[in-house]
């Protein structure tokens, strides 16, 4: 019966799509769910990543992460991080506590050299109602889920860039029509999925 919960539960919790796509010149916007590994492309590197140094910012606080070509080891994400051949920053596991937006600067004798690459990474994390134990044939789970975005209004990604968020099954197959699945239509960047597990 454990297995078939745990069946259920992968069934259930990889429903919300996410897109990889840039709007804008300058900026890029990641889209990724929680737990996937991310590469953030540095679009102003110089053929030595000794110049490179990356930041991150959201809310307004800036932490440098690469500075030199070299990781920072006083972040609390440094064992998470590491540094492309290209000077991309690549990032394992991510959590929705990485949202924010990061910056690519070039240094050449400590004057930064040329405009900096921003990278806007957007995660999309999923939580069920319930604990995983609860989880069987025959209860009702609800799933939340939820965008993290900072940066960037809300609106921009609706209205200008056409961003949405939408419930799909395993096979990709849009759940909106599916009476099976009560949906709770929040706002633009959070939604709300209630379904009875059944026992195949």
């Amino acid at each position: 019966m454990a297995d078939k919960r745990h069946m259920h539960r992968l069934g259930l919790i990889i429903l919300c799509s996410f897109l990889t796509g840039t709007f804008g010149v300058d900026d890029t916007h990641k889209f990724c769910s929680s737990g996937e590994n991310v590469r953030l492309p540095c679009k102003n590197a110089l053929s030595d990543c000794t110049s490179t140094t990356w930041t991150y910012t959201r809310h307004s606080e800036e932490v440098e992460l690469i500075a030199g070509g070299e990781k920072k080891k006083d972040t609390e994400r440094h064992e998470r991080l590491s540094l492309g051949p290209d000077c991309s920053l690549n990032i394992k596991k991510i959590t929705k506590e990485d949202y924010g937006f990061y910056i690519c600067k070039q240094y050449v004798y400590e004057q930064q050299y040329g405009s900096v690459a921003r990278v806007y990474l957007h995660i999309l994390h999923v939580s069920p109602s319930s604990s995983h134990s609860e989880i069987r044939p025959g209860s009702s789970v609800t799933l939340f889920c939820q965008l993290y975005i900072d940066g960037v209004p809300c609106d921009t990604l609706v209205r200008a860039d056409g961003v949405q968020l939408i419930w799909v099954n395993q096979a990709g197959a849009n759940l909106q029509t599916d009476s099976r699945y009560k949906k709770k239509p929040k706002i633009h960047i959070s939604k709300t999925l209630t379904t009875t597990i059944i026992n195949e």
